[in-house]
């Protein structure tokens, strides 16, 4: 699940939009599950470039017989000096599903590759770290399962590793990261695998490798981010990784990045910095995560500068992590404003349809905090801009560019009457035949026909009840 905390922001009907609120984000938290925004490439592909071989691409073996699959097994299991060549060989028949259920058949074919990987020799590791990867990267429910058992032996190998890695060593790392990212997105993954991780030593050592990215074993660290976000949005409760320093470390990672980020990145810099945000947004919306490092503000908009061209993927990513930033915490939305960087974000309203709710709902938490912040959102050409997309097709964003507006309204009533002034009036009145748009637009409505300095209706709610 991609979690991220909601705002409380008051208006008229407040329950009746907290509840509206509710219902968009849970939708957006689904469709985020259900879509990756950066599609994982398999390792094989990487290693088929480097080795030139064809081993990779749209390239599918045909399927195995079962004599052959056995065949491969046993000379897998034989101590002969060819076993690197029979692991390889295997390696290229498991990309096809039909071997892969029949290997998985065979009496000790995982406990072969799980002694094999454990044992002290680089170069079979690797390959023994490949044929697990492509059993656990299969669709098929049986193959993945089968591949269970190996999770305690991947911790006990991690845990004990040194950081320190030689470049066979950095590839099986890679390698097994892939395999237990794999396995925490299993279904069995938040009762059986997820507590094993918590319980061991690993957090903290995939914490500093992640870290360590940026100076070393960048496809390792990449792997492990993945790992880190899988734990973080299928658990409930991340109190250790909270514990062990995590919001600052990874933040620190986005600093130093955002420091020594080149005007071209380097390729593949995009696959680290895209899982640090998603763990980074996710540990926000933890209710016990209080007083984020400011300077993560300016970070977060040197990586949009960097990366919005080559990969625009993570302008959403970037966004949600603004959001949590600025839901609660009133020193964050200040430091939006005092830094200058709104019109930064401003310029992101049409970058695409999930960018330009995701604006909105950040430019809802800054309204949301009182009329100073009204005031200086004012400042910037807001209404002009907002005026247009309220002729969009989403009615998701309508919806929050309305619930905006209501904001602006409420703290600035002198807002209303420059938004009729520019034709804003007509604009909402389109919206009185949307069934899920009508009812705000016409409260809208009803303040922007309000005389001079009379009472809104919230404003009068609100007196009524003091």
């Amino acid at each position: 699940m991609w979690a991220r905390r909601r705002a409380r922001r008051g208006g008229h009907s407040a329950e009746e939009l907290r509840v509206r609120r509710r219902e968009r984000e849970a939708a957006l938290r689904r469709a985020r599950r259900q879509q990756q925004l950066v599609s994982k490439r398999l390792l094989r592909e990487d290693s088929a470039a480097q080795e030139g071989t064809q081993d990779g691409g749209d390239v599918v073996p045909d399927p195995l017989s079962e004599d052959e699959v056995l065949e491969l097994l046993r000379g897998v299991q034989r101590g002969s000096e060819d076993r690197r060549r029979w692991l390889g060989r295997l390696r290229w028949a498991l990309q096809n599903e039909d071997t892969q259920q029949k290997f998985v058949r065979l009496d000790g074919s995982i406990r072969t590759l799980t002694g094999l990987f454990t044992s002290s020799l680089a170069e079979l590791q690797l390959e023994a770290a490949r044929c697990l990867h492509e059993l656990s990267h299969s669709s098929v429910p049986a193959v993945a399962e089968a591949c269970l058992p190996v999770t305690s032996y991947l911790l006990t190998y991690l845990s004990g590793h040194s950081l320190e890695l030689t470049s066979p060593h950095e590839a099986v790392l890679e390698g097994v990261g892939y395999v237990l990212s794999q396995l925490l997105q299993a279904k069995e993954a938040p009762t059986e695998i997820i507590p094993l991780v918590l319980d061991s030593a690993l957090p903290q050592h995939m914490l500093q490798l992640v870290c360590s990215g940026l100076k070393a074993a960048m496809g390792a660290a990449v792997e492990f981010a993945w790992c880190l976000h899988y734990i973080i949005c299928r658990h409930k409760d991340n109190e250790l990784l909270l514990a062990l320093g995590a919001v600052p470390a990874l933040t620190s990672l986005l600093l130093d990045l955002a420091a020594q980020i080149p005007p071209e990145a380097p390729e593949g810099l995009e696959l680290l910095v895209c899982p640090v945000l998603r763990c980074l947004s996710n540990l926000l919306a933890q209710t016990d995560c209080h007083g984020p490092d400011r300077r993560l503000l300016i970070a977060l908009f040197l990586i949009l500068q960097c990366f919005l061209q080559q990969h625009p993927f993570l302008i959403h990513e970037c966004l949600w992590l603004l959001n949590n930033l600025t839901a609660d915490d009133p020193s964050c939305c200040s430091a939006l404003l005092s830094l200058d960087l709104l019109p930064a974000l401003l310029q992101l309203l049409t970058c695409s349809q999930m960018g330009t709710v995701l604006v909105l709902t950040v430019l809802c938490n800054v309204a949301e905090k009182g009329q100073f912040q009204c005031q200086q959102l004012l400042q910037q050409p807001l209404l002009a801009q907002l005026l247009p997309l309220l002729t969009l097709p989403d009615p998701e964003a309508v919806g929050q560019c309305l619930e905006l507006l209501h904001l602006l309204f409420l703290h600035c009533p002198e807002a209303a009457a420059e938004f009729t002034r520019q034709g804003g009036h007509q604009a909402l009145e389109q919206h009185q035949g949307t069934p899920e748009l009508q009812e705000r637009a016409q409260a809208l409505l009803d303040m922007v026909r309000q005389p001079p300095g009379a009472p809104s209706a919230c404003q009068a709610t609100l007196a009524a009840s003091s």
